[in-house]
């Protein structure tokens, strides 16, 4: 039947993913708008725009993907050893493991195509000039109402008043082409609300806040990779060096664990402090053997101190660094780029020829131009400071039938020691397991890392989590997780070591190919400094309060069904309640929304949601996703009480250009002040308009 057929010819038309679902699958609850979705969401979005190719595909690119278990790999790649290349994905009906929920969910991110050279595909210049994934985004973005930052300042005790130095106005121009294991070439500009447009070059100011640009080439022989411009990089555990590809705890309790060694990574994000910027570069020493080298070398934001004690060790200083990215007033401004940063290393790693094992060796130095000096707190007596740090790991991974031993071990300069381990398990068919214990100590300081773990940085923690997974039936789903961790140092907001938990089940049903409806309940009990607890939990002989225990419960019911290839509805209701150990009464938070998607036609579609809120306070606020735009992540906080609105239209002008518009706006009970600060407004609306055009070349 394939006789004289070329299997580079895809078979099928891929669908887009469905990332607002995909995203609802992968994370257990969203408590937070401080974690870089963005980055997460553009890596899946960039394996839909240059897909996986399955016949060629790795066993750590194919754990990138963080859809297929161990023994799914594993299986894949045998059936490719005994068989040879795939014909057609329809194929992976065929392989042991893949049923029709796990193929659905990475059909939109790999693709089935015959091996081959990228010059057989012309010169780079004419594969670029040739290539289908070359895009220039232009976006738009305003708050209707007028925020306190925007008026005209006044006097206070004799001096104007902080405003707000830029429009109102946030601006993006994006443009990238790309290739799969071939080439990646981008830039991004953006302005944000508030910040002025500025052309100074000298001072590396292009009239946007924010530039970025990148160069990306792969698969040169034995030069791997070779980046210029800002990457991102991904070795072992992700201990000393993690791109945006963690997920960390999640309704996913199995592969989401364990990271892959992806090494050299385009950037094209909009976070503007998790890169490099620089060169990277990957060799192929030998046929099992992989060598990594980088350099970056960036200004990053700090407001600098001079010291007032003429004995002091450091003339200038500074107590952190800056992570927001805004450069809206006059102080943000002058703490923008203030600090020198240099950072360099490599990575050397062996794989054997069969895959299944991998050690590799990591090295990080990073110095910086004025010396960290942080608050002489309690809690900051094991952090960072100096000038320069070295970090050296070394990492592995062992398959051995249907189990993964995988780890990463690391000490920082000062002694500081850090090391995750994990053990995967397909038990069955039906059932999967995981373990996975971590160690931090307080002196250990990994700047660009992010492996496992409950803190937002990998110090001053010792844990444990078990996760299963278990398919008792067809379309019958249960994940579960029970995390249990320790902070042997104080905190912030925590005046004493503390330990805690982390628990969450989650059952899940797929009635129909396009239908899926889950409950899942959480509770965890973290420790930290309550003022209610002040006089309750005093100890004279310390004179700190000591730490109470917040106790957090939440429930989650989410039913997602495509009642037809037009229509499709989501419902989802999210619930919390928490108290603290003082006795009080508890504190309650809930959200219900209903989504409505309808296509039109293939030149129209239309997305909207209606939802209701109410939470007592800011400790009990939710989180819900929200689609937005393509390559924009919406994540608002809801508190208060409430009603929230958006409306999406995706509107296809031609074969060329696709056009976005977006409404939000969300309108508050019993409040007459909206927001905090230079971002409050007077009234209880707040209403946002947004607008993308996506030009493809």
């Amino acid at each position: 039947m394939f006789t004289g057929q070329a299997a580079s010819a895809q078979d099928y038309v891929r669908r887009a993913p469905d990332l607002d679902r995909l995203t609802q699958e992968l994370f257990a609850e969203i408590q937070s708008d401080e974690v870089p979705y963005e980055d997460l969401y553009e890596t899946l979005l960039q394996y839909y725009q240059t897909p996986i190719n399955l016949n060629t595909a790795t066993r750590e690119e194919l754990r990138s993907l963080l859809l297929l278990n161990e023994n799914q790999i594993t299986t894949l790649l045998n059936h490719r050893q005994a068989n040879g290349d795939l014909l057609s994905v329809y194929e992976l009906q065929s392989i042991e493991g893949y049923d029709l929920r796990t193929i659905n969910r990475i059909l939109p991110f790999v693709s089935v195509q015959a091996g081959g050279a990228n010059s057989n595909r012309g010169t780079l210049w004419q594969r670029i000039a040739r290539e289908d994934n070359n895009a220039l985004y232009l976006r738009y973005e305003r708050v209707l109402q007028q925020r306190q930052g925007y008026t005209p300042p006044t006097l206070y005790q004799g001096q104007p008043t902080t405003r707000y130095l830029g429009s109102a106005d946030k601006m993006l121009i994006r443009y990238r082409v790309s290739h799969t294991k071939d080439f990646s070439v981008g830039f991004s500009m953006e302005k944000d609300a508030g910040e002025p447009l500025v052309w100074n070059p000298k001072n590396g100011q292009f009239g946007a806040d924010y530039v970025s640009a990148h160069l990306l080439l792969q698969e040169r022989g034995k030069l791997k990779a070779l980046a210029l411009g800002d990457y991102q990089l991904q070795f072992g555990q992700g201990l000393l060096l993690s791109s945006g590809l963690g997920v960390g705890k999640g309704a996913e309790t199995i592969t989401t664990l364990r990271r892959s060694s992806v090494g050299v990574r385009a950037y094209s994000s909009l976070l503007e402090n998790s890169f490099f910027r620089g060169g990277a570069a990957t060799y192929q020493l030998a046929p099992t053997v992989q060598a990594t080298g980088f350099v970056s070398h960036k200004n990053v934001d700090a407001n600098l101190q001079q010291s007032q004690d003429s004995l002091a060790q450091y003339d200038e200083f500074t107590s952190g660094l800056l992570y927001t990215g805004f450069h809206r007033t006059a102080s943000e401004i002058a703490n923008r780029h203030r600090l020198a940063e240099t950072v360099g290393g490599g990575n050397a790693t062996y794989t054997s020829r069969d895959g299944n094992l991998a050690i590799g060796a990591t090295g990080v130095f990073t110095h910086y131009g004025t010396p960290i000096l942080k608050r002489p707190e309690p809690y900051n007596h094991f952090e960072f400071s100096g000038r320069d740090n070295l970090a050296l790991s070394l990492n592995y991974s062992y398959v051995y039938r249907n189990f993964l031993l995988f780890g990463e071990t690391a000490r920082s300069t000062g002694g500081g020691l850090g090391t995750v381990n994990g053990l995967l398990a397909s038990l069955g068919s039906s059932v999967d397991a995981a373990l996975l214990v971590r160690h931090y100590d307080a002196d250990f300081h990994t700047l660009y890392g992010n492996a496992f773990s409950e803190n937002t940085r990998n110090i001053n923690e010792t844990g444990v989590y078990i996760g299963l997974k278990v398919r008792p039936v067809a379309r019958w789903e249960i994940s579960a997780y029970y995390d249990q961790f320790r902070f042997p140092w104080l905190r912030y907001r925590a005046s004493a070591p503390t330990d805690g938990h982390d628990a969450l089940v989650r059952v899940a049903y797929s009635p129909t190919k396009t239908s899926l409806l889950y409950v899942q309940l959480r509770q965890r009990l973290k420790p930290r400094d309550l003022a209610s607890t002040d006089l309750l939990n005093f100890d004279p002989t310390r004179a700190l309060p000591l730490p109470g225990e917040q106790l957090r419960q939440s429930i989650l019911v989410y039913y997602n069904t495509a009642i037809s290839p037009q229509l499709e509805l989501r419902t989802r209701m999210q619930a919390l309640r928490l108290r603290d150990d003082d006795g009080l009464a508890w504190r309650s938070g809930y959200v219900l929304a209903q989504d409505v998607g309808y296509q039109f036609n293939r030149t129209l579609k239309l997305t909207g949601r209606y939802s209701i809120f109410d939470a007592d306070d800011y400790d009990s606020r939710q989180y819900v996703y929200e689609q937005d735009v393509l390559l924009a992540v919406s994540v608002p906080a809801l508190y208060g009480q409430g009603t929230r609105v958006y409306g999406i239209a995706e509107i296809r002008v031609n074969r060329a250009m696709t056009l976005w518009l977006r409404y939000a706006e969300t309108r508050y009970r019993h409040q007459d002040v909206v927001g905090t600060g230079l971002e409050s407004i007077q009234g209880s609306v707040r209403g946002e308009v947004k607008a993308q055009l996506r030009v493809k070349f």
